[in-house]
């Protein structure tokens, strides 16, 4: 009888692998070889356990390991008296990743601030009949959105950085 806690595992591997994948623009081993390690934790997993656990050649879980080490998104660790590599995720790949979601709600906020601004224009100066007006309850509550989605993934990022808790 299989481990019902393993089973679940695996199938999250699965589907955060297929995230993953198309998120970070990953090959499907190397995205399952990073699922697998952020759900293992901080302990780390081995090149071994990999080997065995995602029923990859060595030569595949290899290549995609020092890939992903090579973009930075995972690093490793090793124990006193253990000459086993310990892999676990990069915290600061997943900084980086707030980081450009910022960014990208930053550009946004600025595209809808000025396609309101726009349509206020056109509202004041060239449309006459109410009927015709656009509309711009839209742009302000989708603003107001960003706005508190980056506040509440700018208070994420700082704990992140300021070691407030640990992933």
């Amino acid at each position: 009888m299989k481990n019902p806690v393993c089973e679940k595992k695996m199938a999250l591997v699965e589907k955060l692998g297929v995230h993953l994948e198309n998120r970070e623009q990953l090959a499907p081993v190397a995205a399952r070889i990073m699922s697998y390690i952020i759900l293992t934790g901080k302990k780390g997993t081995t090149f071994e356990d990999m080997v065995s656990i995602l029923c990859a050649s060595k030569s595949t879980i290899s290549t995609h390991l020092n890939h992903l080490q090579d973009l930075n998104k995972i690093e490793y660790f090793t124990k006193t008296g253990d000459r086993k590599k310990y892999f676990v995720i990069n915290k600061d790949m997943i900084l980086h990743h707030v980081d450009e979601m910022i960014n990208y709600w930053q550009e946004v906020r600025e595209l809808h601030l000025e396609i309101k601004n726009y349509k206020e224009i056109i509202n004041n100066q060239k449309i006459e009949n109410d009927d015709e007006k656009f509309e711009l309850n839209f742009h302000n509550d989708y603003i107001k959105f960003l706005d508190e989605a980056t506040e509440s993934i700018q208070e994420l990022r700082t704990k992140l950085s300021t070691n407030q808790f640990s992933i």
